[in-house]
Protein backbone atom coordinates (compact mmCIF):
# COMPACT_ATOMS: atom_id res chain seq x y z
CA UNK A 1 0.00 0.00 0.00
CA UNK A 2 1.31 3.41 -0.89
CA UNK A 3 1.99 5.97 1.80
CA UNK A 4 3.73 9.30 2.18
CA UNK A 5 4.96 11.45 5.02
CA UNK A 6 7.06 14.60 4.99
CA UNK A 7 8.16 16.96 7.72
CA UNK A 8 10.37 20.02 7.80
CA UNK A 9 11.47 21.54 11.08
CA UNK A 10 13.73 24.50 11.76
CA UNK A 11 14.95 25.59 15.17
CA UNK A 12 17.86 27.63 16.47
CA UNK A 13 20.28 24.76 15.96
CA UNK A 14 19.44 22.98 12.72
CA UNK A 15 17.11 22.59 9.78
CA UNK A 16 15.91 19.05 9.13
CA UNK A 17 13.83 17.70 6.28
CA UNK A 18 12.45 14.16 6.56
CA UNK A 19 10.67 12.32 3.76
CA UNK A 20 9.26 8.81 4.07
CA UNK A 21 7.35 7.00 1.35
CA UNK A 22 6.18 3.44 0.83
CA UNK A 23 5.03 1.19 -1.98
CA UNK A 24 3.36 -2.20 -1.82
CA UNK A 25 5.59 -5.21 -1.20
CA UNK A 26 5.17 -8.70 0.23
CA UNK A 27 7.92 -7.98 2.75
CA UNK A 28 9.31 -5.01 4.63
CA UNK A 29 12.13 -3.51 2.61
CA UNK A 30 13.74 -0.31 3.90
CA UNK A 31 16.24 1.97 2.17
CA UNK A 32 17.63 4.97 4.00
CA UNK A 33 19.57 8.05 2.96
CA UNK A 34 21.05 9.61 6.08
CA UNK A 35 23.53 12.43 6.77
CA UNK A 36 26.92 11.48 8.21
CA UNK A 37 26.10 12.47 11.78
CA UNK A 38 23.09 10.13 11.79
CA UNK A 39 24.95 7.08 10.49
CA UNK A 40 25.55 5.82 14.02
CA UNK A 41 21.80 5.94 14.64
CA UNK A 42 20.96 3.88 11.55
CA UNK A 43 19.96 0.80 13.54
CA UNK A 44 17.77 2.82 15.93
CA UNK A 45 16.06 4.60 13.01
CA UNK A 46 15.45 1.28 11.24
CA UNK A 47 13.93 -0.19 14.41
CA UNK A 48 11.71 2.87 14.83
CA UNK A 49 10.27 2.35 11.35
CA UNK A 50 9.93 -1.44 11.53
CA UNK A 51 8.19 -1.18 14.92
CA UNK A 52 5.62 1.30 13.62
CA UNK A 53 5.15 0.24 10.00
CA UNK A 54 4.24 -3.04 8.37
CA UNK A 55 5.17 -4.73 5.14
CA UNK A 56 6.00 -2.50 2.23
CA UNK A 57 8.92 -1.01 0.33
CA UNK A 58 10.03 2.07 2.27
CA UNK A 59 12.38 4.89 1.32
CA UNK A 60 13.58 7.29 4.01
CA UNK A 61 15.51 10.45 3.27
CA UNK A 62 16.84 12.77 5.98
CA UNK A 63 18.56 16.09 5.27
CA UNK A 64 20.10 17.74 8.29
CA UNK A 65 21.78 21.15 8.10
CA UNK A 66 23.25 22.99 11.11
CA UNK A 67 22.41 26.66 11.16
CA UNK A 68 25.22 27.61 13.53
CA UNK A 69 28.73 27.83 12.17
CA UNK A 70 30.40 26.33 15.19
CA UNK A 71 33.80 24.72 15.45
CA UNK A 72 32.47 21.37 14.30
CA UNK A 73 31.08 22.81 11.09
CA UNK A 74 32.86 23.52 7.84
CA UNK A 75 31.83 25.43 4.73
CA UNK A 76 32.34 24.00 1.29
CA UNK A 77 34.03 27.13 -0.10
CA UNK A 78 33.91 26.06 -3.70
CA UNK A 79 30.23 25.16 -3.62
CA UNK A 80 29.34 28.22 -1.55
CA UNK A 81 31.01 30.64 -4.00
CA UNK A 82 29.41 28.93 -6.96
CA UNK A 83 25.90 29.31 -5.53
CA UNK A 84 26.52 32.96 -4.57
CA UNK A 85 27.83 33.74 -8.05
CA UNK A 86 24.86 32.09 -9.77
CA UNK A 87 22.31 33.75 -7.48
CA UNK A 88 23.83 37.19 -8.03
CA UNK A 89 23.75 36.67 -11.78
CA UNK A 90 20.12 35.57 -11.72
CA UNK A 91 19.20 38.51 -9.47
CA UNK A 92 20.77 41.04 -11.83
CA UNK A 93 19.22 39.49 -14.92
CA UNK A 94 15.74 39.40 -13.43
CA UNK A 95 15.98 42.77 -11.63
CA UNK A 96 15.18 40.98 -8.41
CA UNK A 97 16.52 42.43 -5.20
CA UNK A 98 17.09 39.28 -3.27
CA UNK A 99 17.21 38.88 0.48
CA UNK A 100 20.07 37.49 2.47
CA UNK A 101 21.87 35.33 -0.09
CA UNK A 102 24.34 34.01 2.44
CA UNK A 103 21.66 32.55 4.71
CA UNK A 104 19.89 31.10 1.69
CA UNK A 105 23.02 29.41 0.38
CA UNK A 106 23.96 28.06 3.80
CA UNK A 107 20.70 26.16 3.83
CA UNK A 108 21.54 24.38 0.58
CA UNK A 109 22.56 20.74 1.19
CA UNK A 110 26.32 20.08 1.29
CA UNK A 111 27.26 23.77 1.54
CA UNK A 112 27.36 23.73 5.32
CA UNK A 113 28.15 20.32 6.70
CA UNK A 114 28.38 19.09 10.23
CA UNK A 115 31.74 17.70 11.12
CA UNK A 116 32.41 14.25 12.36
CA UNK A 117 30.92 14.90 15.78
CA UNK A 118 27.67 13.10 16.54
CA UNK A 119 24.39 14.55 17.72
CA UNK A 120 24.09 15.13 21.42
CA UNK A 121 21.34 13.32 23.30
CA UNK A 122 18.86 16.21 23.22
CA UNK A 123 19.31 16.68 19.48
CA UNK A 124 18.83 12.97 18.88
CA UNK A 125 15.60 13.03 20.90
CA UNK A 126 14.34 15.88 18.74
CA UNK A 127 15.17 13.96 15.57
CA UNK A 128 13.45 10.85 16.96
CA UNK A 129 10.28 12.83 17.68
CA UNK A 130 10.30 14.25 14.15
CA UNK A 131 10.79 10.79 12.67
CA UNK A 132 7.85 9.48 14.69
CA UNK A 133 5.63 12.32 13.45
CA UNK A 134 6.65 11.56 9.87
CA UNK A 135 5.82 7.87 10.37
CA UNK A 136 2.43 8.87 11.79
CA UNK A 137 1.78 10.96 8.69
CA UNK A 138 2.59 7.99 6.45
CA UNK A 139 0.40 5.62 8.48
CA UNK A 140 -2.49 8.09 8.39
CA UNK A 141 -2.06 8.30 4.62
CA UNK A 142 -2.16 4.51 4.36
CA UNK A 143 -5.16 4.32 6.69
CA UNK A 144 -7.14 6.76 4.54
CA UNK A 145 -6.24 4.85 1.39
CA UNK A 146 -7.10 1.59 3.15
CA UNK A 147 -10.61 2.78 3.98
CA UNK A 148 -11.30 3.58 0.33
CA UNK A 149 -9.78 0.25 -0.68
CA UNK A 150 -11.91 -1.61 1.86
CA UNK A 151 -15.12 -0.01 0.57
CA UNK A 152 -14.28 -1.08 -2.97
CA UNK A 153 -13.49 -4.67 -1.92
CA UNK A 154 -16.74 -4.98 0.04
CA UNK A 155 -18.71 -3.63 -2.90
CA UNK A 156 -17.24 -6.24 -5.27
CA UNK A 157 -17.75 -9.14 -2.84
CA UNK A 158 -21.34 -7.95 -2.41
CA UNK A 159 -21.69 -8.00 -6.22
CA UNK A 160 -20.60 -11.67 -6.26
CA UNK A 161 -23.01 -12.46 -3.42
CA UNK A 162 -25.88 -10.75 -5.27
CA UNK A 163 -25.06 -12.63 -8.48
CA UNK A 164 -24.98 -16.07 -6.86
CA UNK A 165 -28.79 -16.36 -6.25
CA UNK A 166 -29.39 -15.51 -9.91
CA UNK A 167 -27.78 -18.84 -10.82
CA UNK A 168 -30.75 -20.68 -9.25
CA UNK A 169 -33.14 -19.02 -11.71
CA UNK A 170 -31.57 -20.96 -14.58
CA UNK A 171 -30.83 -24.23 -12.76
CA UNK A 172 -34.18 -25.99 -13.27
CA UNK A 173 -34.26 -25.17 -16.98
CA UNK A 174 -30.60 -26.22 -17.24
CA UNK A 175 -31.35 -29.71 -15.90
CA UNK A 176 -34.31 -30.13 -18.26
CA UNK A 177 -32.15 -29.22 -21.23
CA UNK A 178 -29.41 -31.63 -20.15
CA UNK A 179 -31.90 -34.53 -19.78
CA UNK A 180 -33.52 -33.70 -23.12
CA UNK A 181 -30.14 -33.58 -24.83
CA UNK A 182 -29.16 -37.00 -23.42
CA UNK A 183 -32.48 -38.57 -24.42
CA UNK A 184 -32.27 -37.19 -27.95
CA UNK A 185 -28.69 -38.38 -28.35
CA UNK A 186 -29.59 -41.80 -27.01
CA UNK A 187 -32.63 -42.32 -29.21
CA UNK A 188 -30.65 -41.18 -32.23
CA UNK A 189 -27.98 -43.85 -31.89
CA UNK A 190 -29.64 -46.66 -29.89
CA UNK A 191 -32.78 -48.69 -30.53
CA UNK A 192 -35.33 -47.81 -27.82
CA UNK A 193 -36.60 -51.39 -27.60
CA UNK A 194 -33.22 -52.65 -26.39
CA UNK A 195 -32.78 -49.93 -23.75
CA UNK A 196 -33.22 -50.73 -20.09
CA UNK A 197 -35.27 -47.75 -18.95
CA UNK A 198 -34.31 -48.12 -15.29
CA UNK A 199 -30.63 -48.28 -16.14
CA UNK A 200 -31.00 -45.28 -18.44
CA UNK A 201 -32.66 -43.26 -15.66
CA UNK A 202 -29.88 -44.24 -13.26
CA UNK A 203 -27.29 -43.03 -15.74
CA UNK A 204 -29.11 -39.72 -16.13
CA UNK A 205 -29.25 -39.27 -12.34
CA UNK A 206 -25.56 -40.10 -12.07
CA UNK A 207 -24.76 -37.55 -14.78
CA UNK A 208 -26.91 -34.89 -13.12
CA UNK A 209 -25.09 -35.52 -9.84
CA UNK A 210 -21.76 -35.03 -11.61
CA UNK A 211 -22.81 -31.59 -12.87
CA UNK A 212 -24.64 -30.56 -9.70
CA UNK A 213 -23.41 -27.14 -8.52
CA UNK A 214 -25.06 -26.88 -5.09
CA UNK A 215 -21.83 -27.58 -3.20
CA UNK A 216 -19.95 -24.97 -5.22
CA UNK A 217 -22.66 -22.38 -4.56
CA UNK A 218 -22.62 -23.08 -0.82
CA UNK A 219 -18.82 -22.93 -0.57
CA UNK A 220 -18.67 -19.78 -2.71
CA UNK A 221 -21.21 -18.10 -0.44
CA UNK A 222 -19.27 -19.15 2.66
CA UNK A 223 -15.98 -17.86 1.24
CA UNK A 224 -17.56 -14.47 0.50
CA UNK A 225 -18.89 -14.25 4.07
CA UNK A 226 -15.48 -15.22 5.46
CA UNK A 227 -13.79 -12.60 3.26
CA UNK A 228 -16.01 -9.89 4.75
CA UNK A 229 -15.45 -11.21 8.28
CA UNK A 230 -11.68 -10.91 7.86
CA UNK A 231 -12.08 -7.35 6.62
CA UNK A 232 -14.16 -6.39 9.66
CA UNK A 233 -11.64 -7.78 12.14
CA UNK A 234 -9.27 -5.38 13.86
CA UNK A 235 -6.17 -7.26 12.74
CA UNK A 236 -3.63 -4.90 11.23
CA UNK A 237 -2.29 -7.31 8.62
CA UNK A 238 -5.01 -8.97 6.55
CA UNK A 239 -3.56 -9.06 3.04
CA UNK A 240 -2.30 -12.65 3.04
CA UNK A 241 -5.56 -14.03 4.48
CA UNK A 242 -7.67 -12.09 2.00
CA UNK A 243 -5.45 -13.26 -0.85
CA UNK A 244 -5.88 -16.90 0.19
CA UNK A 245 -9.68 -16.58 0.47
CA UNK A 246 -9.79 -14.83 -2.92
CA UNK A 247 -8.02 -17.86 -4.42
CA UNK A 248 -10.66 -20.16 -2.90
CA UNK A 249 -13.43 -17.95 -4.30
CA UNK A 250 -11.81 -18.21 -7.72
CA UNK A 251 -11.64 -22.00 -7.47
CA UNK A 252 -15.38 -22.28 -6.78
CA UNK A 253 -16.30 -19.82 -9.55
CA UNK A 254 -14.17 -21.77 -12.04
CA UNK A 255 -15.80 -25.07 -11.06
CA UNK A 256 -19.20 -23.43 -11.32
CA UNK A 257 -18.39 -22.36 -14.86
CA UNK A 258 -17.05 -25.80 -15.82
CA UNK A 259 -20.29 -27.46 -14.67
CA UNK A 260 -22.64 -24.78 -15.95
CA UNK A 261 -23.82 -26.22 -19.31
CA UNK A 262 -25.88 -23.04 -19.63
CA UNK A 263 -25.15 -19.86 -21.54
CA UNK A 264 -27.12 -17.84 -18.97
CA UNK A 265 -25.13 -19.24 -16.04
CA UNK A 266 -21.89 -18.74 -17.96
CA UNK A 267 -22.71 -15.02 -18.30
CA UNK A 268 -23.13 -14.81 -14.53
CA UNK A 269 -19.85 -16.69 -14.04
CA UNK A 270 -18.04 -14.26 -16.34
CA UNK A 271 -19.39 -11.34 -14.29
CA UNK A 272 -18.21 -12.94 -11.03
CA UNK A 273 -14.78 -13.65 -12.54
CA UNK A 274 -14.48 -10.03 -13.60
CA UNK A 275 -15.27 -8.83 -10.09
CA UNK A 276 -12.83 -11.35 -8.62
CA UNK A 277 -9.97 -10.18 -10.85
CA UNK A 278 -10.51 -6.64 -9.61
CA UNK A 279 -10.58 -7.94 -6.04
CA UNK A 280 -7.25 -9.74 -6.55
CA UNK A 281 -5.66 -6.58 -7.95
CA UNK A 282 -6.80 -4.60 -4.92
CA UNK A 283 -5.90 -7.27 -2.36
CA UNK A 284 -2.29 -7.10 -3.52
CA UNK A 285 -2.25 -3.57 -2.04
CA UNK A 286 -3.62 -4.63 1.35
CA UNK A 287 -1.19 -5.00 4.26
Amino acid sequence: MTGYGRLNETNEKFDVNIELKSLNSKFLDLRMKLPNNLKSKEHAIKKLITDNCFRGKFELSVDLVYLQNDEDSVINDRLFKRYIKELKRLSSESDYEGGDLIQAVLRVPNVLKAGSSELDENEWKEIQALLKRTIDQLNNFRHTEGEALGSDLKMRIKSIQDTLPQVEVFEAERKKKVVARLENAFTEFVNNETVDKNRFEQEILYYLEKIDINEEKVRLGQHCVYFLEIMDKKDVQKGRKLSFVAQEIGREINTLGAKAYSADIQRLVVHMKDELEKIKEQVSNVL
